[in-house]
């Protein structure tokens, strides 16, 4: 009997795929994962987020720059899960992000979905789209260019 491939990844698993924690590691869970292909992941924005402290305590929106972070990291949890990267230590890096776009203010009380889909990759080096939605409204897209550290594993 083969085992059914994984599509979810739990805060756990994501913890022992890519090396960000808190206050930083910025996906909670990810879902419907198809390797080498897509997922996506969700985090859910609360009035807790040490972010808010300095932007904006009269009018707490999350960073775009977070927004684009937390595609980022949803997928490294995707590269981890299609190369069976789990608890090898690898990092990712950012090599370039094009095309960003920000449509609409993220707050507290939202649920930030990330569809990361891979545009290429197999390798060291992958490129993907993103969109962040919540409920069915786009809050930001971009596409971005990250380069795998596999010498740290």
């Amino acid at each position: 009997m083969t085992q059914a491939p994984v599509t979810e990844a739990d805060l756990t698993l994501i913890k022992r795929l890519i090396p960000h924690r808190y206050p930083f590691l910025l996906v909670d869970r990810v879902r419907d994962i198809r390797v080498n292909e897509s997922c996506v992941g969700i985090k859910n924005i609360t009035n807790g987020e040490p972010v808010f402290e300095g932007h904006f305590p009269q009018m707490p929106i999350f960073p775009g720059v977070m927004i684009i972070e937390a595609m980022a990291q949803t997928a490294g949890v995707l590269v981890g899960m299609s190369m069976d990267l789990a608890d090898k230590n690898t990092l990712v890096y950012f090599m370039g992000v094009e095309n960003a776009k920000f449509r609409r203010k993220v707050v507290p009380g939202d649920v930030l979905e990330l569809h990361v889909k891979a545009l290429r990759g197999g390798g060291k080096v992958w490129k993907f789209e993103g969109r962040a939605m919540v409920g069915d409204e786009l809050a930001a897209e971009a596409t971005y260019t990250a380069m795998m550290d596999f010498s740290r594993g």
